[in-house]
């Protein structure tokens, strides 16, 4: 009798295993959400446009949000944030956060991406006179609560994790973003609009992630209001139409903007759009629970050499006037020895990829990692885990202008071109497609001497 109990206790862990449970039965692909109102309660300094230097915001057009997914899959947890900002937090805030949620949840992989909407709060201000102190203490005080309402959402994310089934879609036939800097004939654009839905195991929706690129640009910046643009009016739509919750993660959108048809010209009417091609993404998307769930994550910190002499006073004071000098002695220190870039790589499930780059990546870097990366589903989050402004390719470089200038670019040139080749080898790593090179460790550093 003990023999059949065995045998039938072995048939049963096996079929488990299979259908992405432990040998206890508890499901090893789990996910959960939460969200944050993240709007400032006082004004503050508005972040986006040069020509606004330090005008406060004067009320709320749209509420700002951070909504925040976790995923167990197999031994590894990650947590995909999406925030109604122009950015992705600071490289102190990302310290603080990534400390907070390894010690209470232990979710070792994050990727915060700011929608870029501009009008959205500054988010650079310091604790020190000359830096904020004493001028812009609202600003101030937001810097500081920021981590830890993001911290917040992550955990009861983690929290209100529940068993999970996974689907994942895409089009690229869709017109609604166009490249405004190419200046020959063949714009490129990533047309790419990527969905993942996330069900409980009955099959109700526990969130939507979208991944489109287009700049949040469709709000007068004349208006000092806070709003998030067309992503907070599209992740609205998908929350009513389909009961559920809506993520929005940025994608390669340095040079591309919204194309907008016929009546679709303001942020709530475009949005809106877009979430109707997301509901026809996901609406009958099939979901199951993976087979092999896993998750497996690196971390890339790059140290790029600077286009502009960021010690230079002249540059200062040229900065200090085209923003203002707070705002600039805070970026100043950051930069003062380079530019510290993170790339964040992850493979889930081991059909989904999942590329992250702190900063304002043109949209052919996004391209060429797709196309050559032969994982299923090949995703690119832009201002991810901070923002070291734009990263133009080498060819929009030669051809100059807005976002590929050293004003604006400030990375040495080929600095995009080195992240996604990291990216492209992290990822058949991860994958274990290099049969004779080990898995490197969890975070590595390239640093240009």
């Amino acid at each position: 009798m003990s023999k059949v109990i065995t045998g039938v206790s072995l048939i049963l862990i096996l079929l488990l295993s299979s259908q992405g449970f432990s040998e206890d039965g508890k499901s090893n692909f789990q996910a959960g959400f939460a969200k944050r109102d993240i709007t400032p309660k006082k004004f503050t300094p508005m972040w986006g446009y040069g020509a606004r230097h330090a005008a406060l915001a004067i009320g709320t057009l749209k509420p700002l949000f951070a909504k925040a997914i976790v995923i167990h899959s197999g031994k590894g947890k990650v947590a995909l944030v999406g925030l109604d900002l122009g950015r992705g937090p600071t490289p102190g805030m990302m310290d603080q956060i990534r400390e907070a949620i390894q010690d209470k949840a232990n979710i070792e992989h994050v990727m915060i991406v700011g929608s870029h909407t501009h009008h959205g709060p500054v988010i650079e201000l310091s604790d020190r006179a000359g830096f904020g102190k004493g001028k812009y203490d609202s600003a101030v005080e937001y810097a500081k609560q920021l981590p830890l309402l993001l911290i917040e959402a992550i955990l009861e994310a983690d929290k209100n994790t529940v068993p999970a089934k996974i689907g994942v879609a895409n089009r690229v036939d869709l017109k609604l973003n166009r490249n405004r800097h190419w200046k020959k004939p063949n714009k490129p654009v990533d047309p790419m609009l990527a969905t993942i839905r996330l069900d409980d195991l009955s099959g109700k929706p526990i969130a939507v992630l979208v991944n489109f690129a287009a700049h949040p640009v469709m709000t007068d910046g004349k208006i000092l209001k806070y709003s998030t643009d067309y992503p907070g009016f599209l992740e609205d739509y998908v929350e009513k139409e389909l009961s559920t919750n809506c993520v929005f993660m940025q994608g390669a959108c340095g040079d591309l903007s919204p194309n907008p048809v016929k009546s679709y010209r303001d942020p709530q009417s475009y949005g809106e759009l877009l979430g109707e091609k997301v509901i026809e993404l996901v609406k009958d998307l099939k979901t199951d629970v993976p087979k092999k769930p896993s998750l497996k994550g690196t971390v890339d910190h790059f140290m790029f050499a600077s286009r502009i002499d960021m010690n230079s006073p002249f540059v200062a004071m040229a900065f200090g006037k085209a923003f203002f000098p707070e705002f600039v002695r805070n970026i100043i220190v950051e930069l003062r020895d380079g530019h510290r870039t993170e790339l964040n790589t992850l493979l889930l499930n081991g059909d989904i990829a999942l590329v992250g780059g702190s900063g304002e990546f043109f949209c052919d870097h996004s391209n060429r990692l797709k196309s050559r990366s032969m994982i299923p589903t090949t995703l690119f989050f832009g201002y991810c885990n901070g923002h070291n402004l734009y990263f133009p390719t080498i060819e929009a470089v030669s051809l100059g202008g807005y976002g590929a200038d050293a004003t604006v670019s400030l990375v040495e040139i080929g600095a995009g071109e080195r992240m996604m080749n990291q990216a492209l080898i992290n990822i058949y790593k991860l994958a274990r497609r290099f049969r004779d090179i080990r898995i490197g460790p969890k975070k590595t550093e390239t640093v240009k001497k």
